[in-house]
């Protein structure tokens, strides 16, 4: 297929802003339920969504790795309980800053368990990267807060996610990984909801609460994140499609801008200069390691 860098370039802008949205979304509905009840009302969506693509066109595909397709469901859904509780926790852009730390930990990975190589630039961007992470941290020696690990783990989670997708799409059909991820993404919340009615620990809030009836507002914002997510996927899915992926990948950190202007709308402070320099490295990092695709 031709190569359309224009096109490419205009549909990520637009799943950029649409995850942006998403976000938001979550975080107004962190006002009155837990991350954990988030999470569930924005897989329940997408499941089905993905069974009636399944029943209008079934499924086609060799098997054989249900192991392997449970794990990618499972430390999926873990990514997103822990990037959820950020954004209830922490200013919007910087929890979309940590989730886009997945792009260095996901080289990684590759280059350890696919053998795929990084090369010179890739490795200088995974440094950098790191560098990146120390800033919006502002690691200095002393612990780090809950939501710096939460963040950190959101984006090796989502970077394993993402490397066992590389294997996965060998035996399966696109719509059974991401079914995966999503059906154990709705009932896992079910069952931590359910724990969550009787036991509490304030060190596992971000996976352990007690379900809240949605409001009227709430569900308004919980139909507002399912088309956000939904449409945000299928308009990056086709930028991918039109150009390389190291131009793609470059313009997906479009998302941290519209994060923090999002987040500053919903009351977030402007980030000061140590999490703008993290940012700046962060999105460096994508771009050094993203030249490896192309």
């Amino acid at each position: 297929m031709k190569e359309d860098v224009s096109s490419g370039i205009k549909y990520m802008l637009i799943a950029s802003l649409l995850f942006a949205f998403m976000g938001a979304s979550a975080k107004e509905l962190s006002d009155s339920m837990s991350s954990v009840e988030v999470v569930f009302f924005r897989n329940v969506f997408g499941v089905a969504i993905i069974l009636y693509s399944i029943y209008k066109k079934p499924l086609e595909q060799a098997g054989g790795k249900p192991f392997l397709l449970i794990f990618r469901g499972t430390i999926g859904f873990l990514a997103l309980l822990m990037f959820f509780y950020n954004i209830s926790e922490i200013p919007l852009g910087e929890a979309m800053t940590f989730s886009r730390t997945s792009t260095i930990f996901t080289a990684i990975f590759a280059y350890i368990f696919v053998k795929e190589k990084l090369g010179f630039k890739g490795w200088i961007g995974v440094f950098v990267g790191f560098i990146g992470i120390l800033f919006i941290t502002k690691f200095d020696g002393s612990n780090l807060d809950k939501t710096d690990w939460l963040g950190i783990l959101c984006g090796v989670g989502a970077a394993l996610a993402y490397t066992s997708i590389r294997e996965l799409r060998k035996y399966y059909d696109g719509r059974t990984i991401v079914l995966s991820f999503m059906g154990i993404g709705t009932i896992g919340p079910l069952i931590l909801m359910l724990i969550g009615q009787f036991y509490t620990n304030a060190n596992l809030d971000f996976m352990l609460a007690k379900f809240q009836m949605p409001g009227t507002k709430d569900i308004i914002y919980i139909v507002m994140l399912g088309l956000f997510a939904t449409y945000a996927q299928i308009y990056m899915t086709k930028a991918y499609s039109c150009a390389k992926a190291g131009i793609i990948g470059t313009i997906s950190y479009s998302n941290i801008a519209f994060s923090i202007i999002l987040g500053i709308i919903l009351g977030d402070t402007f980030p000061d200069i140590w999490i703008i320099l993290g940012i700046l490295l962060i999105v460096i990092s994508g771009f050094l390691v993203s030249l490896k695709k192309d």
